[in-house]
């Protein structure tokens, strides 16, 4: 059977004054953590979701940012235009160029999703947070104003020694020796003598002009 909770014991008059002031005593001890902002930044994790920045170079107008995004806050306009071909004979082809590219940060909940989706790391977050204004229509940041932000985004932390290689990386490195050890092939080569082209058959043997076998 279980024991009855003892009665609650009296607080003696006056104790609740004596714990608030004893926290007091501790604080007006400790040193100040105030910031003196603006005249010290603050020192802000690299990780900060301050404002986006743009890598206009790198954005094929996919508008994945811009469908992903729950706000819809994000304006892309394009136009195509026809590339005309490489090589002589070749056909033209059409590409989207990126005309508008703006945020309206004043809709904009920092979740990070276009950042996530951009299948081309044309997206990036700076840990740049002042850029507030007093009409909230100037909170709709162009594409040039983003392109500015991109030189305040921090450099991509170290990798983990012991961390696998990222595959672009490796597949990048795969191709590289492929096409160096090919270059060295042929100059080899081209030491040695000289070869058939790459992809001909060599030419047949001269037939000789003895007699065959069942001719006299």
């Amino acid at each position: 059977m279980a024991e009855p909770l003892p009665p609650n014991r009296p607080r003696l008059p006056g104790s609740g004054l004596a714990k608030g002031l004893a926290v007091t005593l501790r604080t007006m001890t400790k040193k100040t953590v105030t910031a003196q902002y603006p005249d010290a930044q603050p020192e802000l994790p690299p990780r900060t979701r301050g404002v986006i920045g743009l890598f206009e170079e790198n954005c094929t107008v996919c508008m994945l940012c811009a469908r992903e995004c729950p706000d819809w806050c994000i304006y892309i306009d394009s136009h195509k235009e026809t590339v005309p071909p490489a090589a002589p004979g070749g056909r033209e082809r059409s590409r989207n160029v990126l005309d508008r590219f703006a945020i309206d940060f004043s809709l904009c909940m920092y979740c990070g999703i276009c950042i996530e989706v951009c299948p081309f790391d044309a997206l990036f977050w700076s840990p740049e947070f002042e850029y507030a204004e007093t009409d909230i229509h100037e909170l709709t940041h162009e594409r040039d104003k983003l392109r500015e932000w991109m030189w305040t985004v921090p450099a991509p932390p170290a990798l983990d020694p012991g961390a696998e290689e990222p595959k672009e990386i490796a597949a990048a490195r795969k191709t590289a020796d492929k096409l160096a050890a090919g270059q060295a092939a042929r100059a080899d080569a081209g030491q040695d003598g000289p070869s058939a082209p790459p992809g001909r058959p060599e030419p047949p043997a001269a037939p000789s002009s003895g007699p065959r076998e069942g001719q006299s």
